[in-house]
């Protein structure tokens, strides 16, 4: 009987934790965030800082939106090759791979919700931008474009 009850408990937890881990993680801490394009108009955004290796496996998974100035930014904390995908994410994004210096090195724009494939940022970047899907078309920001913020060295 106690065997059995154990067993049962085990069971439920397991069940409990994994309902749990596939719930959106609770809102990270905010942060200011500019982008300016090469026309020179200045777009800002209040995003989520994903700091630590936890949030950023979680990123922006089983959120049913972005807010359209919002978004998340995962901070390598140095320069590395950033590899992506959008497993249990369930909107699309644009994600925007960004240089130590704040320049963006690449764009990908539109994902495809739920896809396991990889979007890498084709060389090292100090950070990744998710930004709601259609943002980087809407404001007409391009690679090449300035992101500032206070981990780029260039941002409050």
């Amino acid at each position: 009987m106690n065997r059995r009850f154990l067993l049962g408990f085990l069971g439920a937890l397991v069940s409990a934790v994994a309902l749990a881990q596939s719930g959106p993680q609770q809102e990270l801490p905010k942060e200011k965030l500019v982008i300016v394009t090469r026309d020179g108009k200045a777009h800002e955004f209040n995003v989520e800082m994903a700091l630590t290796p936890d949030q950023q496996t979680v990123g922006l998974m089983n959120r049913p939106t972005v807010p359209a100035d919002g978004g998340m930014l995962f901070d390598w904390g140095g320069p590395r090759e950033s590899s992506m995908w959008m497993r249990n994410t369930i909107s699309s994004l644009d994600m925007v791979f960004i240089n130590a210096d704040g320049t963006i090195r690449a764009i990908a724009e539109r994902t495809v919700p739920l896809s396991l494939a990889t979007i890498n940022s084709r060389g090292p970047v100090r950070a990744t931008l998710e930004l709601a899907a259609g943002t980087t078309e809407r404001l007409n920001i391009r690679v090449g474009d300035t992101v500032k913020q206070r981990i780029f060295g260039n941002g409050n």
